[in-house]
């Protein structure tokens, strides 16, 4: 089994290095098929490592070699599959794979065709090292590894005007003066990066803490000997780590990258939404579950911050225009969801609907990126209109995966969302239930307000020449497993309980027959409540409750983010600008460059004044000799009759 795991280790790894060697090549339709097929390698791999996990129960550890080793500490590179690992290897890979298969067609007039294949895969190797180590050090390489190729990925077409795109310009009142509602690829990359370089300080502090008072990293070592530490520092801990698990999943204050990391290529959108790097964080919380157990109101911090993330996102969404950032806010609420379940300590129910969101909203982005090629790159959804004429089959796996997210009954996004409301019914969280349930009806309305937007109603695009088509099969071949898993994934949660509670602890809610199902029949009327609401009102393109709501106050504040970038502009950004520009003009230039510029001046200034003792003259040379020799005479008399 320990070639399987080196297979899914390093395939993706080499099909990016074999990429980079045709980086500057001309567009290679080989290099799209060698990293396609190397994914598709480490995928296989995956799965029958999780098999072999799921029917013998065996835990695969390797150590590679020796990493760090310094005195009596000693890093090893090793990485584990366990049950939580390769549960996450099984649906980075099946996403990234078929994420590589739609690239092949998504990206095939591109100039930059292979460098972009060479990042994606790294992107994918990085994530992989990142959920199969064994220890918080080679956890954060890939978590860095991650970052960096987010930044080189989300600001792909960095040759594009640093300007807001004009088919997608927010109106607002302050959208003059900050560039947050359209900015191009460089500021979006350059935004995540350094967002989220300010968070892994704050993991960086927590993996230094758990070192400095363990000495070791490794998971096993740590998380038995965490309880030994004082509640005071363990808090510390958890803290800093989940700061760190914020920047990645873009939980509130780091939100605002997610939304403008749309402006790279959708299929990046598809991997970083769906099985790389908003995932990191959740997984983070899940993987270290022994530290965030021993200190509930952390936990209870995660939760009431995972609410109203789920539910703020959500209201944002309502109201966008552009198709991206909708399915973007969607993957923000749902993250939200997800770390309600893990701070109320249902770990298991957490990493379930990871997964079964994995699925269905990357087939909600891929299919999103169909619809922009047909659509000429269009993104507002005010735009198009009765497309499912013109894309049946991408309408069709589109309206299956909105189907999941809003939580329909049979589809999966129903088993996983439900057991996080309940999960919170069952500790009594009636308040972080309410907040859940009302965004379970949000979620399923806007999710059908795109869909109605795009596939149904008033074609709108006839006056900007467009001429929609349906994309290539092989593309849609590929988005069709993941819908067949939008479907199916949450029929099969008896076993992954069975599976996963041999490394999660084992999280029931204690509820009787009857409340449970009560929970089960709220959920679903107000899911079914808010699609039948969508449809009925954009049936005819809005036509009905249309009203005025574009001039009311609501609408402003939730188009424009609740006017959060700005407030981050105005408190820290500009503060910021104008405090380094006084810093590099009076503190800089005229403090430290005055004292190094003085310094030099003077050696100079002391050196061409010297330069005139250098005559050649000998009866010059002779009376400085004795100037010395009496100044010297003299020092050493006055030293004699001090002391």
């Amino acid at each position: 089994m320990e070639n399987y795991l080196y297979l899914a280790l390093f395939a993706p790894i080499i099909g990016s290095l074999f990429a980079t060697l045709f980086s500057n090549a001309k567009k290679s339709q080989l290099v799209g098929i060698v990293t396609s097929l190397l994914l598709a390698v480490s995928m296989v791999a995956s799965i029958v490592l999780c098999a072999h996990v799921y029917s013998t129960g065996e835990i695969i550890h390797v150590n590679m070699m020796d990493w760090i080793v310094i005195g009596h500490v000693s890093i090893p590179f090793g990485f584990i599959v366990d049950h939580v690992s390769v549960t996450m290897m099984v649906v980075v890979t099946i996403v990234s794979t078929m994420v590589h298969i739609h690239s092949n067609g998504y990206m095939d007039h591109d100039k930059s065709f292979n460098r972009f294949f060479a990042w994606l895969s790294a992107f994918v190797f990085s994530m992989m090292v990142l959920v199969m180590s064994d220890n918080f050090a080679g956890l954060f390489i890939g978590w860095e590894g991650v970052g960096l190729c987010s930044w080189g990925l989300i600001g792909f077409w960095y040759h594009k005007a640093d300007m807001p795109h004009s088919k997608d310009i927010t109106k607002s009142p302050f959208s003059t003066l900050s560039p947050y509602s359209a900015v191009s690829p460089s500021w979006a990359a350059n935004e995540a990066f350094i967002m989220n370089r300010v968070a892994d300080l704050g993991m960086l502090i927590g993996i230094f803490l758990i070192f400095w008072n363990l000495g070791t990293l490794q998971y096993d070592e740590v998380f038995a000997n965490i309880g030994m530490l004082s509640h005071e520092l363990i808090v510390a801990i958890a803290i800093f780590l989940f700061i760190g698990a914020m920047g990645k999943s873009a939980q509130f204050p780091f939100n605002t990258w997610l939304a403008n990391a749309m402006e790279g290529p959708t299929p990046v959108s598809a991997l970083i939404h769906a099985a790389t790097m908003v995932t990191a964080g959740v997984y983070l919380v899940v993987r270290a579950n022994e530290i965030f157990t021993i200190v509930p109101e952390v936990g209870y911090f995660i939760a009431g911050l995972g609410a109203f993330v789920a539910i703020g996102a959500a209201t944002m969404a309502l109201v966008a225009t552009n198709m991206k950032k909708i399915i973007a806010y969607s993957t923000l609420s749902q993250l939200g969801y997800m770390f309600v379940a893990a701070g109320l300590g249902a770990y298991w129910v957490a990493l379930f609907h990871l997964a079964t969101h994995a699925f269905f909203k990357s087939v909600l982005f891929l299919g999103a990126g169909n619809v922009m090629h047909a659509m000429n790159d269009e993104i507002n959804i005010k735009n198009m209109g009765g497309l499912r004429k013109h894309m049946p089959k991408t309408a069709l796996i589109m309206t299956v995966a909105s189907l999941a997210l809003a939580g329909i009954f049979p589809l999966a996004g129903f088993f996983s969302k439900d057991m996080i409301l309940e999960s919170a019914f069952a500790n009594e969280a009636y308040i972080l239930w309410t907040v859940l349930w009302v965004t379970a009806g949000l979620t399923a309305f806007y999710s059908f307000r795109l869909v109605m937007y795009v596939f149904y109603g008033k074609e709108n695009y006839h006056h900007l020449g467009y001429h929609p088509h349906e994309s290539y099969g092989y593309v849609i071949a590929a988005m069709t497993p993941l819908a067949i898993l939008a479907v199916v994934a949450g029929w099969f949660q008896g076993e992954f309980v069975s599976f996963i509670t041999h490394s999660l602890p084992i999280w029931e809610g204690h509820l009787e027959h009857n409340t449970h199902y009560m929970l089960i029949g709220v959920t679903s009327a107000i899911a079914i409540l808010g699609v039948a609401f969508a449809v009925f009102k954009y049936l005819k393109n809005g036509t009905y409750f249309s009203g005025a709501m574009s001039k009311r106050f609501c609408y402003e504040l939730l188009a424009n983010q609740y006017y959060l970038p700005h407030f981050w502009d105005k408190v820290i950004v500009k503060p910021y600008y104008k405090l380094s520009v006084y810093s590099w003009k009076k503190i800089d230039m005229k403090v430290i460059d005055a004292i190094v510029d003085g310094v030099a001046k003077m050696i100079y200034t002391g050196g061409e004044e010297g330069r005139t003792i250098q005559t050649g003259n000998l009866s010059t040379a002779l009376k400085l000799m004795v100037v010395g020799v009496f100044v010297l005479l003299t020092l050493v008399l006055l030293f004699g009759l001090t002391k």
